[in-house]
């Protein structure tokens, strides 16, 4: 099978081309691929397919094999692969798991239009829940130094019951500027960024009364990325997730 390896701020995915494929990978063989040391390593494995009404179909696994929720670096990753295997131009409408998402392109930095978010759930003055296409606990701390991401993400991602939720520790650095550390469920360890984190990260702030800007800015482990963002009685919409999307190599790799 030939694949491809691309990177969101260091969150990275394995890609693969399905659209002339009837091949099914089964949980056990996608979560050895997924593995840093007995495969090619990866926080997450995603398929581009074929679809009648958009330009591709994005299918995502985690790390652990089993099918997901959105994320939003790898749908950023999946639209720079798409770019440059000639399948999009500079602009695209995907479809993940019947919700359409559209996508721009400027010289490697994808921004992804996320879905609209009407509902949260505000735990206190410092901490929120966010679903951004996937579930987040968002807590903000004063600082970053010292936060057991590991054992205090797992407790609260255990928290949320069978299904859990991904846990996001955030510190305000100035008005428009934050630092981040997420805990990602289905990896169920650190990555270096999550975008789907980082979105509701940026509503949380505006939600918890942090900042009063519609534009922020998100320093992770692996990069950099921004949110943009319009409110009003009704929620938020106009959101969109934006950063690198890099390629990093590609290969073939036997299934068997």
């Amino acid at each position: 099978m030939e694949f491809f390896k691309y990177q969101g701020a260091g969150n990275d995915f394995i890609l693969v081309d399905f659209r002339n494929e009837s091949k099914e990978l089964s949980r056990e063989i996608i979560e050895k691929l997924c593995d840093r040391r007995f495969g090619i390593g990866a926080d997450g494995f995603m398929i581009l397919k074929s679809h009648s009404d958009f330009d591709f179909e994005m299918i995502y696994y985690n790390s652990d094999g089993r099918e997901s929720t959105m994320c939003g670096n790898g749908g950023r990753c999946i639209v720079q692969y798409a770019k440059d295997q000639g399948i999009i131009s500079d602009h695209t409408q995907f479809i993940f798991k019947d919700q359409v998402y559209r996508a721009s392109l400027f010289e490697k930095h994808v921004s992804l239009h996320m879905q609209n978010v009407d509902t949260y759930n505000k735990l206190n003055d410092d901490s929120c829940f966010v679903n951004t296409g996937s579930p987040h606990h968002v807590e903000f701390r004063e600082t970053l130094s010292g936060v057991d991401v590991i054992n205090e993400g797992k407790a609260i991602r255990n928290s949320y019951g069978k299904e859990g939720s991904n846990v996001n520790f955030v510190s305000k650095k100035s008005e428009d500027t934050f630092e981040i550390l997420t805990y990602e469920r289905g990896v169920e360890a650190e990555t270096l960024a999550c975008g789907t984190g980082i979105t509701a990260a940026a509503l949380s702030a505006h939600i918890l009364s942090k900042s009063s800007a519609t534009t922020l800015y998100f320093n992770a482990k692996g990069g950099r990325l921004s949110v943009v963002f319009t409110s009003d009685s009704n929620g938020y919409t106009q959101i969109q997730l934006n950063g690198p999307a890099t390629f990093v190599f590609k290969g073939q790799i036997k299934l068997s």
